[in-house]
C-alpha cells in the first residue's frame, strides 16, 4: 500500500491550528462560532470592506480598474512616481489573477444514429481549471494579474478572472514557484513585480529598493578595502528598472532587466588587466552576501570612472 505522502510541516501545523480553532455541534459536527450547525445556515449579512456578502469582499465589483491604479500608473508616464509609490498603492489594490479551463481526463462514448450505426464522440470526463504562468526571458516563472477584467479578456479571450486582493496574488504566486509577478501584460502600462517585492507584499511587509537600501549599502561598503585597485563602490538603479509604454513613453519603474546598479571605481582607469582583475574579484565576493541576495532582484557591475 502506497504511503500518503507527508505535507510540510509548517503547512501541517497551519491546517492542525485551523482545525483546532472548528467548533462542533453536540454531534460532533463542524459549526460556527455559536455552535450553529454548518447545515441550513443563514450566510446572509454584511461582508468585508462593504460587501453585501459575507463570503467575500467582491461582490459589488464592477470590475474596472481601481482609480488608485489610474493614478499611480498615470503618475508613472509623466514622471511624477516611482517602485516606492507603486508598492503603496499594490499593497491595497485588488487585481485579476487568469484561470483558463482545462481537460484534466476524456472519455470516449458509443453512440448509435438513426440508421443504427455506431460512433464514437470523446468528451470531457473531468475538467479543471489552472492558473496561467508565463515564463520571463530569464527563464523565471511570472504570474501575470490585470487591474480590470477589460484587460484580461484583451489579453487571452478564454481566460476567465478570479478577483484577488494584490498581496494574496502574490502569495500565490511564490506558492506556484513564480518570481515574478507581471500586471497588465500586453496593456498600455505593464508593470513587473520583482521578487523581492513580490516576497514583501505576500508577507505584508514594508520594501525599499534595493538600490535606496541602507543595509546593503553598509554591507557592500565593508568590501572595498578587501579588493585591489577599488578605488569607491556605489548603488544606482540598475538599467533594467525603467521600461517603456505600448506606445514608447520612457517610465521610472516596472522594468523587468537588472535592478541593482554596482558602480565600481577604480583607483587606475587606465589599468586595464588590474580592472579586470578588480571586477572579478568584486563579483565572486558580491556572490556571498545573503543580505544583497535577499533584498536585490538582479545585479549588474559597472565600471566608473573618476575622470
Amino acid at each position: 500500500m502506497t504511503e500518503k505522502p507527508q505535507l510540510p510541516g509548517h503547512i501541517q501545523a497551519a491546517i492542525d491550528r485551523n482545525l483546532a480553532r472548528q467548533n462542533r455541534d453536540a454531534f460532533g459536527r463542524p459549526a460556527d462560532s455559536a455552535g450553529t450547525p454548518w447545515n441550513n445556515r443563514d450566510l446572509s449579512g454584511p461582508g468585508i470592506d462593504g460587501s453585501t456578502n459575507p463570503l467575500h469582499a467582491f461582490d459589488t465589483d464592477d470590475g474596472l480598474e481601481d482609480e488608485a491604479w489610474t493614478r499611480v500608473s498615470q503618475d508613472l508616464v509623466d514622471g511624477n512616481a516611482d517602485e516606492k509609490d507603486v508598492f503603496g498603492v499594490l499593497e491595497n489594490l485588488r487585481v485579476f489573477a487568469a484561470v483558463i479551463p482545462t481537460v484534466a481526463e476524456t472519455a470516449l462514448q458509443t453512440h448509435v444514429d438513426e440508421h443504427g450505426q455506431e460512433y464514437t464522440v470523446e468528451s470531457d470526463k473531468e475538467a479543471d481549471v489552472a492558473l496561467v504562468s508565463l515564463k520571463a526571458a530569464d527563464g523565471r516563472g511570472a504570474l501575470p494579474v490585470f487591474t480590470s477584467i477589460p484587460k484580461l479578456t484583451d489579453w487571452h479571450k478564454d481566460a476567465r478572472p478570479v478577483a484577488v486582493w494584490m498581496p494574496r496574488a502574490c502569495l500565490s504566486a511564490v506558492d506556484e514557484g513564480n518570481e515574478l509577478v507581471v500586471i497588465d501584460p500586453g496593456a498600455q502600462v505593464t508593470y513587473v513585480v520583482r521578487r523581492p517585492e513580490v516576497y514583501a507584499l505576500a508577507q505584508q511587509k514594508s520594501w525599499t529598493p534595493s538600490y535606496e537600501d541602507v543595509q546593503i549599502a553598509q554591507e557592500l561598503s565593508e568590501l572595498t578595502d578587501l579588493i585591489p585597485g577599488l578605488a569607491q563602490l556605489a548603488m544606482a538603479p540598475g538599467r533594467g528598472v525603467a521600461t517603456q509604454t505600448a506606445d514608447g513613453r520612457v517610465i521610472a519603474g516596472g522594468g523587468a532587466g537588472p535592478e541593482l546598479a554596482l558602480v565600481a571605481t577604480p583607483h587606475d582607469p587606465d589599468d586595464t588587466v588590474g580592472n579586470k582583475l578588480m571586477l572579478s574579484t568584486l563579483q565572486s565576493l558580491i556572490a556571498s552576501q545573503d543580505l544583497l541576495a535577499q533584498r536585490a532582484d538582479t545585479v549588474e557591475i559597472v565600471l566608473g570612472t573618476t575622470r
